[in-house]
C-alpha cells in the first residue's frame, strides 16, 4: 500500500537525480542567463503577439494553476478549465470550471455578465466598446480577469515587456506534442515564461507567472490547446440570456484601495 513516506523517498531520490543531472541536461542558455534581453526573444514574443492580435476570431481551450500561499508557507495548488471565444473588436465568451469557479463570461460589445450556473445568479453592467477597453474596466472597476487575458490585447507585446528588465530563449521544448520555442524574461516584481509553437501559426502553448513580491513565490500557470482560428460563431455565442430560476445580483464595485466593497 502506498504512503506519504513511499513518496518522500522517491522525492527526495528525484531531487538528488535531478541534481545530478540538471548540469548536462538543461539548456546552456538557461544556465547562462543573459543579462538584458535577447533580440531573438523580442523576436518570437512579437511575432506570436502580432499573430495573435491579426486573428479576428478564435477559440481555445485552457487548464490553468494557482498557488496559494497559506500562513505556514506551505502551497495548495487550485485547477481550474476555461474554453474561450473571441472574436474582435468586441466580443469575448470565457466558459470556466474549477475548483475556485464555475462561471460563464459574457461579453457582447455593450454589456458584460457573468453568471455562475450551480448557484443560479448573475450579474450585469454596462462595459465599454471594445475588448481591451472591457477587460481594463473589468480588472479595474470590478476585480476580474480573464483566462490568459494579457494575451488578449491587440498590444500584449508591449504589456507584457512593461518593467521587464532580462529575457532570453531557453531552448526548444514541447508541450503536449507541440514543438514549441521556450522563453523566459524578468522583472520587478514578476518573472514568467512563454512556449511558443514553432512555424507559421506562433500560437502560445504555455505561460507560467512566477510573483517574486509574495513569499514563497507563488505561480500562475495556463497550458492552450485546441486552437481554432477559423471558429463559426454567432451572436447568441455572445449574448446572456438568464436561465429560469437564475437570480440577478449586483456586482461589488472596488473601492480606493482596490478592495471590493461591501
Amino acid at each position: 500500500m502506498l504512503s506519504i513516506e513511499w513518496f518522500r523517498q522517491r522525492a527526495r531520490l528525484a531531487a538528488a537525480f535531478a541534481c545530478i543531472s540538471a548540469a548536462v541536461a538543461l539548456p546552456s542558455a538557461a544556465l547562462a542567463q543573459p543579462a538584458g534581453i535577447e533580440p531573438q526573444a523580442e523576436k518570437l514574443l512579437k511575432n506570436a503577439t502580432s499573430f495573435l492580435a491579426a486573428q479576428k476570431r478564435f477559440s481555445v481551450d485552457a487548464s490553468s494553476t494557482i498557488e496559494a500561499v497559506l500562513a505556514s508557507g506551505q502551497k495548495l495548488q487550485f485547477d481550474n478549465n476555461a474554453l474561450l471565444k473571441v472574436q474582435r473588436p468586441n466580443m469575448l465568451r470565457a466558459e470556466r470550471r474549477g475548483d475556485l469557479v464555475d462561471q460563464v463570461f459574457y461579453y457582447d460589445g455593450k454589456t458584460l455578465t457573468l453568471h455562475n450556473p450551480g448557484q443560479k445568479y448573475y450579474a450585469t453592467v454596462q462595459a465599454p466598446a471594445t475588448l481591451e477597453q472591457m477587460l481594463d474596466f473589468a480588472r479595474t472597476s470590478l476585480d476580474i480577469v480573464a483566462p490568459a487575458g494579457d494575451l488578449l490585447y491587440a498590444n500584449a507585446y508591449e504589456i507584457l515587456m512593461d518593467n521587464v528588465t532580462s529575457g532570453f530563449v531557453v531552448g526548444k521544448s514541447v508541450i503536449e506534442g507541440v514543438r514549441c520555442d521556450h522563453l523566459a524574461f524578468r522583472g520587478a516584481d514578476v518573472d514568467w515564461q512563454i512556449w511558443i509553437r514553432e512555424g507559421s501559426k506562433p500560437l502560445p502553448c504555455k505561460l507560467v507567472i512566477t510573483s517574486k513580491d509574495v513569499a514563497n513565490a507563488p505561480q500562475f500557470s495556463v497550458v492552450m490547446r485546441n486552437w481554432n482560428l477559423a471558429p463559426k460563431f454567432t451572436a447568441a455565442s455572445f449574448s446572456f440570456k438568464a436561465p429560469p430560476g437564475a437570480r440577478q445580483v449586483e456586482f461589488l464595485p472596488l473601492d480606493k484601495s482596490g478592495t471590493q466593497s461591501r
